[in-house]
């Protein structure tokens, strides 16, 4: 099977997959009734109360989102397909019926699902493995 879309497009979305599911979202302190954060003894010296900084989703979800609606239809259809033989929901076998399926939804569908799956970098590298694909020998990608 030949890829539509360059392996070194997967292979940043894998990548920005990976942060993305390594992220956690902020959360608000003042929802925390037990914030380590507030100094409320005057004996506590300010400096040396703790904090955490957490990365925010948004921007690496609008970068993968981006590079998702950037690909053509069919392009779009051939993640969504490579994603679910990497998540077993499709046989590398079955691969004109997975693309068939993914290309019967809507573009935004596609990428609806695509952003939903929990192991999003998982499923694609599963996917680019199961026609012996590999990120290994692709460059740096920042």
């Amino acid at each position: 099977m030949d890829l539509l879309t360059p392996l070194e497009t997967y292979c940043r979305l894998i990548a920005r997959a990976r942060e993305m599911e390594a992220q956690v979202p902020a959360q608000d302190p003042d929802d925390d009734p037990d914030n380590v954060d507030d100094v409320s003894d005057d004996d506590e010296d300010p400096s040396q109360s703790l904090s955490v900084l957490e990365d925010e989703l948004n921007p690496v979800e609008e970068e993968i989102v981006a590079l998702l609606e950037d690909l053509a239809d069919d392009q779009l259809g051939e993640a969504l397909a490579l994603a679910w033989v990497g998540a077993g929901t499709f046989d590398s076998t079955e691969w004109e019926d997975a693309c068939a399926e993914a290309n019967d939804l809507d573009p935004d569908e596609r990428v609806e699902e695509l952003m939903n799956m929990p192991t999003l970098s998982a499923n694609l590298e599963s996917g680019l493995a199961a026609f012996d694909y590999s990120c290994d020998d692709v460059g740096q990608l920042d």
